[in-house]
C-alpha cells in the first residue's frame, strides 16, 4: 500500500470508538415538531431529511473516499427510536473492558435531559417488551431464543447493480411517476401509498443534499489547502459529489462514492441488523475498470488506491452500541457488511475478472476486520482465484470466507426466487443467501436447540429459572425408548417456536407501523412500483429466518442417550440426569465415557451423523414455509455469531459430556474438539445436512499454521474446499493458528493486539473477545493433517 493508504489505515486502527449523541438530538428534535402532525413515512422521511441536511460533514485529511456515519471516525451514533439507552446503560458501554464506546460527560447530560425524557416508553424495544406475552418473556429471558430487533432495526440485505446505474433523480421520476398513478377514487390503500412514495421523494431529495454538503465541504478546505496536489483532489472531490449520488456514476471513483453515500444513508436512516454491503462489489465495478483502463484514465495501481481508501471507510464504522442479551449474542464492533466477489454472472457465466484480484489483493493489504469479505466459489471459476483466496487464508487472519455459489443460487430458486435474481444473489452477514437488491431478508433471532433437550429431559421445567416453561411431555425415566424420547423433544420444540413466532408477528407488525425505511425502500425493488414500504412488504421477495444454535451439541447429546440408555444400557436415564443435575460432580468416569465412549458427529460417523439430519428435519418441519403479517415465509439457518457462548451459560450440563455454563457448538461445526478423524471426515458428516433447504450454514475449521505454508498445502486446501462444495456444502471458512499462541495471546494480551480470529461469520481481535469465547476458539481441534 502506498503512504496515504498506510496512514489512513493506521488512523483508523487508532480511532478509538466513541458515542455520539448528535443523531439522537436530530432525530427527538424532528418527532418533537411533526409527530402526529404528519403521516409517519413522511415522519421518517423527515427525521432522514434532517439528518442529511443537519449532521456534521467530516473529510479527513488525504481521503479519496469521504463520509461518516457520525461527526468523525469511529463516532458511532445512538438510535433511540429502536432502543433508548438509560445512563446505566451508558456507564457500562464507557467503562467495559471489551467492547467499550467512550461516553463524554456531555453526552450523559445530553441522554439525561433531552433523550431520555422523550423516548421512554416510545422506543421500539420498549414498544416491543410491553406487548409480549408472560410466556415469551420467560422463554426470552430463561435463554430459549434472542430477539434481533429488541435494539437493531431489520435489515439484512445488500445492493445490486442499480446505485451504478442510476443516479436518486432517476429513481425521484420513477416515485413521480408513480404517485401520478395512485388511484384515489378505486383503491382504497391510495392515501397509503401516497404517504408512502411522498416519503421516499423526501429521502431521495435528501440524499443528493448531503452529497452537496460535502461538495461544499470539499471546496471549502480547498480554498485553505497549501498542498497544490491536495487542493486539486478536493476540488475533485467536489466535482464527483456535486454528480453522485444525484446522477449516475461515469467514473471508477464516481461509482465508489456514489455507493457509499448511499451505505450511509442506510446505516444512518436506521442502525440495520447486519449492515448493508455493496453486493457483488466487483462485478458491478468491472463496466467502470474495463472503460477506463482503455480510455487510460485510470491505471491498476490508481483503482487499488481508490479500493484502499473504500476499506478504510467501512472499518471507521463499528456497529452501535448494544446491551444486555443482544450484546451477549452479538459481542463484536463488526457491524457485518460483506463483500462478495468472484460467483456467476447474471447469464450463468463464470463471474471472475480483474476486479475480483484487485479486491483480493486489497484484502490481503489491508488486513482490516471491516469490510468482511468472501467469495462466492462456482464450478465454473478458475483455480486460479480460489488459489489466489487460499494464500490470503493461509496468513491466518480468517478473511476470506468461502461460499459455495452454485449452492446458494440452488438455494435461492428453492425458495422461489428466479434463476437470474438468485445469480445476481450471494450471501451477507454472517453467512445468509439473499437476491441482492430485491430481497428483504430477517433474522429474527437464536433458538437455542440445547436448551430444549435440557427442558425435555425436565418434563418441560427450566432448571436454571425454575419455571415450567414447556408442557409436560413425560418423565424420561418412563421412557422405553429412544423414539420415545425423541417425540417429547419435537413437542417441546414445536411449543417454543410457536411463542417465538407468534413474538415475531407482533414485533413485525410494530416495524412496519411505527418504523418505515423510506430511503432504505428506495432501493430494493419493487418497494417503489409496489408503494409499500420495506419494512411492510414491499420488496419484491420477503424472507423470515429462525437461527438454530448448537445442532452437533444436541446431536452428541441424544447419541450418547441412544447409546448408553437406550441400546446399550450402559447407564440408567435416573444416572445420567443425576449426573447432569449435580453437573457431573463425582462422576467424572461417567462423564469421560459420554466424552469419549459416544458416537459423535464430525467423524463420518453414520451413527451420529443419522440424528443429526433428524435434529434437522425436525427443525425444518417445524419452521419451513410458514407465513409472516407482512408476506415474508420463513426459512431456517444454522449460525451462532457469539450466542453459542451466551446460550451455553443458560444451559446445564448435558449428556455429551459438556459441563454446566460452558459454550455450545458453534454453526454447524462438530462439537469443540469432538472431531478426530481430520478435516475431510468433518465435511462429510456436514454434508449429510440438506444444505440447500436452508439459507445458510456455518462450518468453522482450525489449521495448524505450518500445514498452509507450502505450494502442496495450499492445493490439498483448495481441494478440501472444491470436494466440500461437490457435496452441496454451503459455506466454510477457517482459522489458522495454533492453540499455543492462543494461549499465549490469553497470557500477554499486550504483545498479541494485531491477532485477528475467525468467530464465527467474522474475524475480530482475539483479545477483544470474552474469555469465554477465547477458550472456545482454543478448543476447537487444530487439524495438522489435510
Amino acid at each position: 500500500m502506498n503512504e496515504r493508504v498506510a496512514k489512513l489505515r493506521q488512523q483508523s486502527l487508532e480511532a478509538i470508538p466513541t458515542l455520539s449523541t448528535e443523531r439522537a438530538e436530530i432525530v427527538t428534535e424532528v418527532y418533537q415538531q411533526y409527530s402526529g402532525k404528519v403521516s409517519i413515512p413522511v415522519l421518517r422521511a423527515l427525521v432522514f431529511q434532517a439528518l442529511m441536511e443537519r449532521k456534521t460533514i467530516y473529510i479527513g485529511e488525504d481521503e479519496l473516499i469521504v463520509g461518516e456515519r457520525g461527526p468523525a471516525p469511529k463516532a458511532t451514533p445512538t438510535y433511540p427510536e429502536l432502543c433508548c439507552h438509560t445512563l446505566e446503560d451508558f456507564t457500562i458501554i464507557d467503562s467495559r473492558e471489551k467492547i467499550f464506546f467512550r461516553v463524554s460527560d456531555k453526552e450523559k447530560r445530553i441522554q439525561a435531559e433531552k433523550i431520555i425524557p422523550y423516548w421512554q416508553g416510545r422506543s421500539m424495544r420498549d414498544r416491543i417488551f410491553a406487548r409480549m406475552s408472560q410466556e415469551w418473556l420467560d422463554c426470552y429471558e430463561a435463554g430459549i431464543f434472542t430477539e434481533f430487533m429488541e435494539q437493531r432495526a431489520p435489515g439484512h440485505t445488500a445492493g445490486d447493480d442499480k446505485v451504478f446505474r442510476k443516479g436518486f433523480l432517476d429513481f425521484l421520476r420513477e416515485i413521480e411517476q408513480q404517485l401520478q398513478q395512485v388511484d384515489y377514487l378505486h383503491d382504497p390503500e391510495a392515501y397509503r401509498k401516497q404517504e408512502e412514495l411522498r416519503a421516499m421523494a423526501i429521502c431521495a431529495r435528501a440524499i443528493i443534499r448531503y452529497a452537496e454538503r460535502h461538495a461544499e465541504k470539499a471546496l471549502q478546505l480547498a480554498t485553505s489547502e497549501p498542498n497544490p496536489r491536495r487542493r486539486q483532489e478536493l476540488e475533485q472531490i467536489a466535482a464527483i459529489c456535486r454528480k453522485v449520488p444525484a446522477q449516475a456514476p461515469s467514473t471508477f471513483w464516481e461509482a465508489l462514492q456514489a455507493y457509499w453515500f448511499v451505505h450511509l444513508g442506510v446505516i444512518t436512516e436506521l442502525n440495520i441488523w447486519d449492515a448493508f454491503n455493496p453486493g457483488r462489489l466487483d462485478q458491478h465495478l468491472y463496466p467502470f475498470y474495463q472503460k477506463e483502463i482503455a480510455a487510460g484514465t485510470l491505471t491498476p495501481e490508481r483503482a487499488k488506491e481508490l479500493l484502499q481508501c473504500f476499506w478504510v471507510k467501512f472499518n471507521n464504522q463499528p456497529a452501535p452500541p448494544k446491551v444486555g442479551i443482544t450484546l451477549q449474542e452479538s459481542a463484536t464492533y463488526t457491524d457485518f457488511a460483506n463483500i462478495n466477489c468472484g460467483g456467476l454472472t447474471a447469464e450463468g457465466e463464470d463471474g471472475v475478472n480483474e476486479v475480483t484480484y484487485l479486491i483480493l489483493d486489497v484484502i490481503d493489504e489491508m488486513r482490516l476486520l471491516q469490510p468482511s469479505s468472501n467469495i462466492q466459489l462456482s464450478q465454473k471459476n478458475p483455480d486460479d482465484f480460489l488459489k489466489r483466496a487460499c494464500q490470503i487464508i493461509a496468513k491466518g487472519w480468517g478473511q476470506p470466507s468461502v461460499f459455495n455459489a452454485d449452492a446458494v443460487v440452488a438455494e435461492l430458486v428453492r425458495q422461489g426466487k428466479s434463476l437470474v435474481d438468485a445469480r445476481c444473489g450471494g450471501t451477507s452477514g454472517c453467512v445468509e443467501a439473499g437476491a441482492f437488491g430485491k430481497e428483504a431478508y430477517w433474522l429474527t433471532g437464536y433458538f437455542n436447540l440445547v436448551k430444549i433437550l435440557e427442558i425435555t429431559l425436565n418434563n418441560g421445567l427450566d432448571p436454571r429459572t425454575g419455571k415450567q416453561l414447556g408442557p409436560k411431555t413425560g418423565d424420561p425415566t418412563t421412557f422405553t425408548s429412544y423414539e420415545e424420547l425423541f417425540q417429547a423433544y419435537k413437542q417441546q420444540l414445536h411449543h417454543f417456536l410457536e411463542i417465538k413466532l407468534r413474538g415475531n408477528q407482533i414485533i413485525e407488525k410494530l416495524y412496519g407501523e411505527y418504523m418505515p425505511a423510506p430511503f432504505l425502500s428506495i432501493i430494493i425493488d419493487d418497494c417503489i412500483a409496489n408503494a409499500r414500504d420495506y419494512n411492510a412488504g414491499g420488496a419484491r421477495y420477503n424472507t423470515n429466518y429462525i437461527q438454530g444454535v448448537g445442532i452437533a451439541t444436541l446431536t452428541d447429546s441424544l447419541a450418547a442417550i441412544k447409546k448408553h440408555v437406550f441400546l446399550d444400557g450402559t447407564i440408567t436415564m435416573e444416572q445420567l440426569l443425576t449426573a447432569l443435575r449435580h453437573n457431573f460432580r463425582g462422576q467424572e468416569d461417567l462423564r469421560q465415557l459420554l466424552l469419549n465412549k459416544t458416537h459423535k458427529y464430525g467423524n463420518d460417523d453414520d451413527f451420529a451423523d443419522s440424528i443429526m439430519q433428524e435434529v434437522f428435519e425436525a427443525y425444518y418441519q417445524a419452521i419451513e414455509g410458514r407465513k409472516s403479517v407482512r408476506g415474508a415465509t420463513y426459512h431456517i439457518n444454522l449460525l451462532p455469531t457469539t450466542c453459542h457462548v451466551y446460550f451455553g451459560a443458560v444451559t446445564g450440563a448435558t449428556p455429551d459430556g459438556r459441563r454446566a455454563g460452558e459454550p455450545q457448538s458453534e454453526g454447524i461445526s462438530p462439537v469443540q474438539g469432538a472431531d478426530r478423524f481430520g478435516p475431510t471426515a468433518v465435511i462429510k458428516s456436514a454434508a449429510k445436512m440438506d444444505h440447500l433447504r436452508t439459507g445458510g450454514t456455518l462450518l468453522n475449521q482450525k489449521f495448524t499454521p505450518g500445514l498452509l505454508q507450502t505450494e502442496e498445502g495450499i492445493h490439498k486446501l483448495m481441494a478440501l474446499i472444491r470436494a466440500y462444495f461437490r457435496l452441496k456444502g454451503h459455506h466454510i471458512q477457517f482459522n489458522v493458528v495454533s492453540a499455543a499462541t492462543l494461549r499465549e495471546a490469553q497470557r500477554q494480551p499486550e504483545r498479541y493486539r494485531d491477532l485477528i480470529v475467525r468467530v464465527a461469520g467474522y474475524s475480530d481481535y482475539f483479545c477483544d473477545l470474552s474469555e469465554a469465547l477465547q477458550n472456545e476458539i482454543i478448543q476447537r481441534t487444530e487439524h495438522q493433517l489435510l
